[in-house]
């Protein structure tokens, strides 16, 4: 095997071996779930959607763990915001007097339908925070015992980790441990150097009951980074191959949970791979600058492949930089393959679709995808593919046209475009009777929204339940109001 990757704790590209031979094992960052996914989130997903496949092509078994961060501090003012007199008005993201472990699981689900959408398999595991409250106090408690963990002694019930007890933390950014800002996760007041972060947060006067769990240390809830090192550690072991996510969770969410599990006593993670942001017109995306898009934004411009394409066609380590023309560029591109697989289909009968091995691929595109994952050229050598069978086509040589197509249909499983579109939320499937229900729920949609604008609630009432009784469901969100078919 010639895998080699980019460990970003060493700052290099190096063959990768895997603890277990023919397994691999990968845990990445999912989401806080305190609002609507976001493109950042789902190119991350889609990259190591990516490499887990690649690695099944080496004929290794896979574990994935993808954990669901779904208590915060942001859920819970959400939360609270949604209690206050008036909350929601026509934002559709707010649900008047929604209780926090409600918003965390309403949003989870719109994650999962993003993901699905884009062809992203389900993890092996997808721990949530709240469930593993006990193999977190067993963590903090060896930090006490090992001398890098401490109580505060102001009696708020938060618990720290010492920095400076560390001497290799700052090592997977390089920095300088007194170069560092001070950490803001808890009260610095109990804190013995500002840098330290919270393993453990004191419950607070404002806290609702719900979310706090007793403890050795008082009622509290888990900080940010010590529950992934729990959850890793709990489905993975103390050791594992690969420790994935954005290159935004580098510092301080990666670094400290590299530094507590070691102090620990834990190897950790063998590789650190880190996937890069999108940004919009060479500038990062934000709200307060409106130049955000959402993956449902994209979805509905382009469809799920082409944004799959699009969000997965740069190298994963790279900035991928949206502009006006680059899901309409990621068009062109998939109706290129598509329509060289379906002419050829139809020459020489659709080739038999299955697993998929490194060793039945054009070479060229194994070594490509063995090179740190470089899917850039990896697409070269599947549009190459593309135009030699369109050519072959041309020319009536059957055998060469089965081999393009056999190979294309290969590349494009390994790179997730056959998943993409598998389980679009919102939307019911292909088909004449299909784009008649969707064209006939978007008018009733319409006219719930405007008796809405005109406070006329009953109207908008019996919109929904006239729909609800048909068998459409319908949820408000951020980004509009999305319908399914009952049972999906």
């Amino acid at each position: 095997m010639s895998l080699r990757f980019y460990d970003t704790a060493r700052a290099e590209v190096r063959p990768f071996q895997p603890l277990e031979p023919g397994r691999a094992s990968l845990y990445y960052c999912g989401a806080t779930v305190q609002g609507m996914p976001h493109v950042g989130h789902v190119r991350s997903a889609i990259a190591f959607d990516q490499l887990t496949r690649w690695l099944e092509a080496r004929d290794l078994r896979v574990t994935v763990v993808r954990n669901v961060t779904d208590i915060d501090d942001k859920i819970l003012a959400k939360s609270e915001d949604s209690f206050r007199e008036g909350a929601g008005g026509e934002d559709p993201s707010v649900v008047p007097e929604e209780q926090w472990w409600a918003l965390a699981y309403r949003f989870e689900r719109e994650f999962h339908r993003a993901y699905a959408a884009l062809g992203v398999r389900p993890p092996t595991y997808e721990p949530r925070a709240t469930g593993h409250i006990p193999e977190m106090h067993a963590l903090i408690q060896l930090l006490i015992d090992r001398g890098h963990a401490y109580p505060a002694p102001d009696g708020s019930g938060d618990v720290y980790f010492d920095v400076r007890s560390w001497p290799s933390y700052g090592s997977l950014t390089r920095q300088d441990i007194d170069d560092m800002q001070a950490a803001p996760d808890a009260d610095p007041r109990g804190k013995k150097d500002p840098r330290d972060f919270a393993l453990w947060k004191g419950s607070k006067d404002t806290d609702p009951t719900s979310a706090s769990w007793s403890s050795p240390w008082g009622a509290g809830r888990p900080g940010w980074h010590l529950e992934c090192s729990s959850m890793v550690t709990k489905y993975l072991g103390t050791e594992f191959d690969i420790h994935g996510g954005g290159l935004d969770l580098r510092f301080p969410h990666h670094e400290n949970e590299m530094a507590q599990s070691q102090a620990a006593g834990h190897a950790f993670a063998r590789f650190w791979m880190h996937n890069g942001m999108v940004t919009y017109g060479g500038e990062k995306m934000s709200k307060s600058i409106g130049n955000t898009v959402s993956p449902q934004e994209m979805i509905d411009a382009a469809g799920p492949r082409v944004v799959r394409y699009y969000l997965g066609q740069a190298h994963y380590r790279s900035v991928l930089d949206y502009r006006g023309t680059s899901l309409q560029e990621a068009a062109a591109a998939v109706a290129r393959i598509d329509g060289f697989i379906a002419k050829a289909s139809a020459r020489v009968g659709a080739p038999t679709r299955g697993p998929v091995r490194a060793v039945d691929l054009p070479a060229a595109f194994a070594d490509a995808m063995d090179d740190d994952l470089n899917v850039p050229q990896a697409l070269a050598v599947l549009h190459t593919t593309v135009r030699s069978g369109n050519t072959a086509l041309a020319a009536g040589e059957d055998d060469a046209t089965r081999a393009s197509l056999g190979a294309a249909v290969a590349m494009t499983a390994v790179l997730g475009l056959d998943d993409a579109g598998d389980a679009v939320a919102g939307s019911a499937a292909g088909g004449a009777a299909a784009r008649a229900l969707e064209a006939l729920v978007e008018d009733r949609i319409v006219a719930r929204t405007e008796a809405r604008r005109a406070r006329d609630w009953a109207q908008a009432d019996a919109i929904r339940d006239g729909l609800t009784t048909a068998g459409i469901t319908l949820e408000d969100s951020a980004d509009g109001v999305r319908w399914s078919l009952a049972g999906d």
